[in-house]
């Protein structure tokens, strides 16, 4: 069987799991939350909420996860794999030629009020926006027209975002992705307790809301340093 492998490559806090319950409604396709988790944990040492069950539950050899779950066997001829975007590190990216390589960001001043709920002390690394250029510069340099979802976008007009990122990929729009059920998915990682709560009580894309919470003082600098990063990468995406 031949299998469509569809990576996002997101940052946090970027709506990526709802992305992913999207796609597992999907009558072809088979998801697979974050395999690159425990490798990105083990090869860094940073501190995230549950790293030590997160460690004991997955793989950390992340060229083994790559070759046997990003592009081993599949279920169904689609996979959708959920994947960080700062989950890259210490990775020959050879394998990424095999794969539909989504970038899925979000304007960091609204990204970072809700990350620092789990991070208190976020990184420019930790936000994914470096490695998310750096994929976009390699992929612009293969001379391939890049995937880039803006959340923003994403949750303005699911239906539009999505059928358009569908054709792009070469797979047809199911209008079962724009609703799922509420609660807990089997597919969900161990993290899930200490991510996913809002997700949980969602049964579709919830309206974009701008949000009024001003970034603490304290990251502006952060801020400073990822507003150029996105402004890049939101040049490239997908409109509704």
């Amino acid at each position: 069987m031949s299998v469509v492998r569809i990576s996002v490559w997101s940052g946090p806090r970027n709506v990526s799991t709802a992305l992913m319950y999207s796609f597992r409604q999907r009558s072809d396709t088979a998801v697979v939350d974050e395999p690159l988790y425990a490798h990105y944990l083990a090869a860094t040492g940073v501190e995230h909420p549950g790293r030590d069950e997160v460690l004991a539950a997955q793989d950390t050899d992340g060229e083994r996860v790559v070759r046997d779950v990003i592009l081993g066997p599949s279920t169904r001829p689609v996979l959708f794999l959920k994947n960080m975007a700062h989950h890259l590190v210490d990775l020959d990216w050879a394998f990424l030629s095999e794969l539909h390589n989504v970038i899925l960001t979000r304007d960091p001043a609204e990204m970072l009020t809700s990350y620092i709920k789990q991070v208190p002390n976020p990184t420019l690394e930790g936000t994914g926006l470096p490695m998310q250029v750096r994929l976009l510069d390699a992929i612009l340099d293969e001379g391939q027209d890049p995937l880039v979802l803006d959340s923003r976008l994403l949750l303005t007009d699911p239906r539009s975002v999505l059928s358009k990122l569908c054709d792009r990929i070469g797979i047809p729009f199911e209008e079962a992705m724009l609703t799922w059920p509420a609660g807990p998915k089997p597919e969900d990682g161990v993290w899930a307790r200490f991510w996913y709560e809002s997700v949980h009580r969602s049964t579709g894309f919830a309206p974009y809301r701008a949000k009024d919470e001003p970034v603490p003082e304290r990251l502006i600098p952060l801020l400073t340093q990822a507003q150029p990063l996105y402004q890049r990468l939101a040049a490239y995406a997908i409109e509704p």
